[in-house]
């Protein structure tokens, strides 16, 4: 098992921020949104930012080493070539990205051809060996059966993560049942991210009660004021920060 296990039964404040990919992925935001992202992410101490592609070397500067640099690849849609997701991957990890988050083709897992998604998946994988690897499955999208699918593809492909949602699709984001579904079948080998529609501190309980371990939140602010209303513990499993490479 990747990681360190907390050893609370219960989450503080901190222990829950240290969760978050803190984010910002709206086509409208400039280098300065990226730096107040930044300057938030270093106050509220979460795990990561996580910025669009074209933002990632400048973000890698204005962090300095204070929080790690996440970004996405073939996003929002999926709907793109393999072979240019991991050229986009490759690039990020060589601008300064330490964690990756690509988008499967939805369409692909809707059709029940997983050994596509699969290759799709290891083309990136092999992309970036070493570097933080989670796929994007847009769970509300996909049945019971292909969520199960899918998250095993991104499991046999040697994903670190697997994650449920852009936050772009209009079917939805993290539900708690789809949570539960990707961590039962992931087990303890993989993480599991929820993103797209934890805006509460009730929401971000909810979705790691069910087994996420790491948060895609764009109001990270919004949900750990959520403590000020209910003390600084929140009810949590004890919770598992999985990494590629120990951090």
């Amino acid at each position: 098992m990747k990681g360190n296990p907390m050893a609370t039964s219960v989450l503080d404040k901190k222990e829950l921020a240290g969760l978050v990919d803190h984010t910002l992925l709206r086509p409208e935001a400039t280098a300065a949104d990226v730096d107040a992202l930044i300057a938030d992410a270093i106050e509220l101490c979460t795990w990561s930012v996580c910025v669009s592609p074209t933002f990632v070397a400048h973000a890698k500067k204005q962090a300095q080493g204070k929080v790690k640099i996440c970004t996405v690849v073939g996003f929002p849609s999926g709907k793109v070539k393999s072979e240019i997701k991991a050229a986009e991957a490759a690039l990020a990890v060589k601008e300064g990205a330490d964690e990756i988050d690509m988008v499967i083709d939805v369409g692909k897992a809707k059709e029940g051809d997983f050994s596509a998604v699969q290759n799709d998946i290891e083309a990136v994988r092999n992309a970036i060996p070493g570097t933080l690897l989670k796929v994007i499955i847009e769970s509300a999208a996909l049945s019971d059966q292909e969520i199960v699918a899918t998250s095993q593809a991104a499991k046999a492909a040697k994903a670190d993560f697997v994650k449920t949602s852009t936050g772009f699709h209009p079917s939805g984001g993290a539900t708690p049942h789809a949570v539960a579904l990707m961590a039962q079948t992931v087990g303890k080998d993989l993480g599991v991210k929820a993103s797209g529609g934890v805006r509460t501190l009730a929401d971000a309980q909810a979705v790691i009660e069910k087994g996420a371990t790491r948060l895609g939140l764009s109001g990270t602010a919004a949900v750990l004021a959520g403590f000020d209303e209910v003390g600084d513990k929140a009810p949590g499993k004890p919770q598992t920060l999985h990494t590629a490479t120990g951090y």
